[in-house]
């Protein structure tokens, strides 16, 4: 930020920039009236802003994707249902016929990628790990989120700890992993049992699968917090998003620290 800031004010110095758009480009923020929107969140972060659909009238989802679109390459929405969905393609392919946009129903999950921008993927992977089927569309918000933000991803679903064997075959995909999301429901004993075979973060996810004592997640979440395995955080219900975005920023960590020494060998 401060290389970019010293150039526009050299080229407000020489004349080759205006002083209203050298504002415009600093400005930390976009007021909408029914939104402000955090325009300066990828500087800071690595990431631009993410949008919560939920509650979101459309035409206002609609007004943030679009002042997002203006500000970023990428823009990211979540929880988004199939009518929202469905406003927000019939709209945005009018007014940008050149675009392609993402909407995954299970994940509610909803992007936009400019075809201008070139991703450099990170070194290594994160591998999202889900326990039964029923708990896909959150590992799958998991997965997209990780992707977006510039990670590669492994995806493992549907090998919960009643068939063990099944999460064994697949230990080495695991093992190998820079960082592993764990996703489960019912009693979220997922968890503890991947923490105790890796030596790499775990990302747990407790999800509102289950009968009536998971009390809709609940139980998988005190499992999960109380796990007997080192090594496990955990996040809220049925947060496939704050999952993902977590293990991209330690992947993204580890990526950093390994370059640091090629960096300082070429500085050098």
């Amino acid at each position: 930020m401060n290389d970019k800031l010293t150039e526009w004010l050299t080229q407000v110095q020489q004349g080759t920039l205006s002083v209203e758009e050298a504002k415009e480009r600093l400005k930390t923020y976009e007021a909408l009236g029914y939104a402000t929107l955090d325009t300066h969140r990828e500087k800071r972060t690595g990431f631009p802003e993410v949008i919560f659909g939920e509650g979101k009238a459309p035409e206002h989802l609609l007004g943030i994707f679009e002042q997002l679109m203006r500000k970023h390459p990428k823009v990211l929405a979540t929880r988004v249902d199939q009518k929202k969905a469905e406003f927000l393609l019939r709209h945005l392919k009018e007014r940008y016929p050149g675009e392609v946009f993402h909407y995954h129903s299970l994940a509610r999950t909803f992007h936009w990628i400019s075809q201008q921008y070139e991703e450099s993927l990170k070194e290594g992977y994160i591998v999202v790990v889900s326990a039964g089927t029923s708990d896909f569309p959150v590992a799958e918000e998991a997965a997209i989120t990780a992707r977006l933000m510039g990670n590669r991803v492994e995806t493992i679903h549907d090998v919960g700890v009643a068939g063990i064997h099944r999460l064994l075959d697949k230990t080495h995909i695991i093992q190998e992993a820079n960082v592993v999301v764990v996703v489960a429901g019912m009693e979220g004993a997922l968890a503890s049992v991947v923490g105790g075979l890796v030596s790499k973060p775990v990302v747990a996810v407790p999800t509102s699968v289950g009968y009536g004592a998971s009390m809709n997640g609940i139980a998988a979440l005190l499992s999960m917090l109380n796990s007997c395995a080192s090594g496990v955080a955990v996040v809220n219900i049925d947060n496939g998003f704050g999952a993902g975005y977590y293990a991209a920023t330690i992947n993204h960590t580890i990526h950093t620290a390994a370059q640091r020494p090629v960096l300082e060998e070429e500085s050098n």
